[in-house]
């Protein structure tokens, strides 16, 4: 017997070690099917009832059949679900309770139980929760999904419900931190120049509270100027290891959304004892740097300061009065700085124009609310020259702070951008020959060498090569150590400008400090704090994202209802349609393929390459700018669908 259950166990290992197996991470589509992709590119047809035992994106193991030419598979074992802890709504049906995870692409209904520490009756119908997974059907001893409700969200009602779930689903904190009101000025040993009769000024958006930049400029005799940037000291107020300071730590940075912002800093701190505002006195960390009549940086000098802002200004009244429009008229003295920064900072663009490289010029979008949260109105905010004056402003005394750190300490909290990973710069080379564009790999993973391309190519003014030369590109990324920063073409970057809503910054004052002071400097960051940062700053911006595409949707339902047409530009292409942002007001929609042509099997959809066509002719393509219809708004995705105009 024992003899024969042995053999069994043998043949069930051989036919294991010989049945085909695939791991990929699961795409659900809503008419019941899935797919499985591979790491490597391969995808594999999941049909309606094994898409019953996995979630969307869950990772797994899958046994491999095959039909002739058609491919599916089977699901399993499970590595990892895609659904660890997720915000979903309540289903309460005849006293059952359930889950619908909230998420584009998962329907499924999960049974659910309320953790114990919860109230059943604050428990309603279609509320807003925190859940996470505790059983799933590819776990041994597992037969079916299974939820636990960890956390109330927001009541369905509630009309911050765009705000709490979106801060919820991406784990980040709902409230402003709380730390008391007494913050003393602390005794750092630190030398403080009395700058306060020097005529500094800010330039910030009409309801900016946390001011963090002031300026000074005199033009020198020989044409070029003295800028001196005076900046927010939090450090001052906050002892590193405080509460506050931990907190602020965790948190990394400020979150800025439409209507609402959550401070890293205690409200006291941020909006007002460190604040520049206007006839105020305030501690600062400066920073006098020369810049040259050719737009190039000279000598820099840091110290430590008590000022006072003389001005407080906007940026629209700022660029209104130096293009001659408006009635707004500025005092004298900071008038004559005003002009002075604008041809310093238009010397300076032209120098990293030349010398390093220029982003483009993309306008902002602003919504208007009311008091209940509903969008009055969204706004176009071009970049215009007050906000390049304060944008040049801080590049350049970032530029000098990299400098101070690399030379003076050797680390820090620095901005590291490579254009091409190693591992992306082969395609990313192959592909430019496929575009009569030879280059030899240096010119992708040496910054000089890359930045006299980058120029070349932004000389061809082709949208769609940017955009498919975008997708070998990597992001930024915080390093302890400095690095190169491809993507303004320096050598290095670290940022210093902005410490009442960047946790990084606060770091590298306290650097610059104990330079200041010839201490000895500590440590250098951890990699899991910069890791953490990197982390934080794409969630804030994921935020920021989902809360204005629910916020679009919302305010486009009419538009969607009469099918207006909007000017777009084509963003993105998958195998299932091309995704366009709107000019008007930079909210973004997809257009299926079966929008483009009634006979799908007529639209051919290239994703690698970017590239649609219809009934064999090129229709559209990555960077095109074309006109689109909305034809629907569907708040439960937060999603626009179009269609294009002829």
């Amino acid at each position: 017997m024992l003899q024969n259950n042995s053999l069994l166990a043998q043949l069930k290992q051989n036919l294991r070690e010989t049945t085909p197996r695939v791991e990929g991470v699961i795409k659900a589509t809503d008419r019941g099917f899935g797919f499985l992709e591979t790491d490597d590119g391969e995808s594999y047809f999941v049909p309606p009832p094994a898409m019953k035992q996995v979630l969307h994106g869950d990772r797994i193991e899958a046994i491999v059949h095959e039909d002739g030419d058609k491919r599916s598979v089977e699901p399993e074992t499970l590595i990892e679900t895609g659904m660890k802890r997720f915000v979903a709504r309540v289903q309460l049906r005849e006293g059952r309770l359930a889950v619908i995870p909230d998420h584009p692409s998962v329907k499924n209904v999960l049974k659910a139980r309320l953790k114990n520490t919860l109230d059943e009756a604050s428990i309603g119908d279609a509320d807003w929760v925190v859940a996470r997974l505790v059983r799933h059907p590819l776990k041994p001893d597992d037969r079916a999904f299974f939820t636990q409700i960890d956390e109330l969200v927001a009541k369905s009602h509630d009309p911050a419900v765009p705000w709490r779930v979106t801060l919820a689903r991406h784990a980040l904190e709902q409230e402003c931190p709380d730390a008391g009101d007494d913050w003393p000025l602390r005794d750092e040993g630190l030398e403080r120049v009395d700058i306060t009769d020097e005529p500094f000024f800010t330039i910030d958006g009409e309801k900016t509270r946390d001011m963090d930049d002031a300026l000074r400029v005199v033009s020198r005799e020989d044409g070029g100027w003295s800028l001196s940037v005076a900046i927010a000291d939090p450090t001052a107020y906050v002892e590193e290891g405080h509460a506050a300071d931990l907190e602020a730590r965790t948190r990394a940075f400020t979150v800025y959304l439409p209507g609402q912002n959550v401070t890293m800093l205690p409200e006291p701190l941020a909006d007002d004892l460190c604040s520049l505002w206007e006839n105020r006195e305030r501690p600062v960390l400066a920073c006098t740097l020369e810049v040259n009549a050719d737009g190039s940086l000279g000598g820099y000098r840091f110290f430590a300061a008590t000022m006072r802002s003389h001005a407080k200004l906007a940026y629209d009244r700022v660029s209104d009065w130096l293009e001659g429009l408006g009635d707004w008229t500025p005092a004298d003295e900071i008038g004559k700085q005003l002009k002075a920064l604008e041809a310093m900072t238009l010397a300076r663009a032209a120098w990293r124009a030349e010398h390093a490289l220029v982003f483009k010029d993309r306008p902002d979008f602003v919504f208007d609310l009311d008091d209940a949260g509903n969008v009055l109105d969204i706004r176009t905010e071009e970049r215009r020259i007050a906000n390049r004056m304060i944008e040049e402003s801080m590049i350049a005394a970032n530029a000098c702070c990299a400098r101070l750190l690399s030379e003076h300490v050797g680390h820090g909290i620095f901005n590291v951008h490579r254009a091409f990973e190693p591992e992306k710069a082969e395609a990313a080379q192959e592909f430019l020959a496929s575009q009569d564009i030879q280059v030899e790999r240096e010119q992708l993973t040496e910054l000089p060498r890359y930045t006299e391309l980058k120029r070349e190519l932004e000389g061809r003014d082709d949208a769609w090569l940017d955009a498919r030369l975008r997708r070998f590109q990597g992001f930024t990324s915080m390093s302890a150590l400095p690095g190169p920063h491809f993507g303004l073409g320096l050598a290095a970057y670290a940022t210093w400008t902005s410490p009442i809503r960047k946790y990084g910054d606060m770091v590298n004052h306290r650097l610059i400090k104990r330079v200041l002071k010839g201490e000895q400097a500590p440590a250098e960051a951890t990699q899991s704090l910069t890791d953490q940062l990197t982390e934080r700053r794409k969630l804030n911006r994921m935020a920021e994202r989902d809360v204005k595409d629910w916020l679009y949707v919302r305010y486009l339902t009419p538009a969607a209802e009469a099918q207006e047409t909007f000017e777009a530009e084509i963003i993105n292409v998958n195998r299932g349609g091309m995704r366009v942002r709107l000019t008007a007001n930079g909210a973004t929609a997809f257009i299926p393929a079966p929008m483009m042509h009634s006979d799908r099997a007529k639209v051919a959809i290239d994703d690698k390459e970017g590239r649609i066509q219809i009934e064999g002719e090129e229709r559209f393509k990555l960077g095109d700018v074309i006109r689109v219809a909305l034809i629907e708004a569907r708040e439960e995705t937060r999603s626009l669908v179009g269609r294009p105009v002829e």
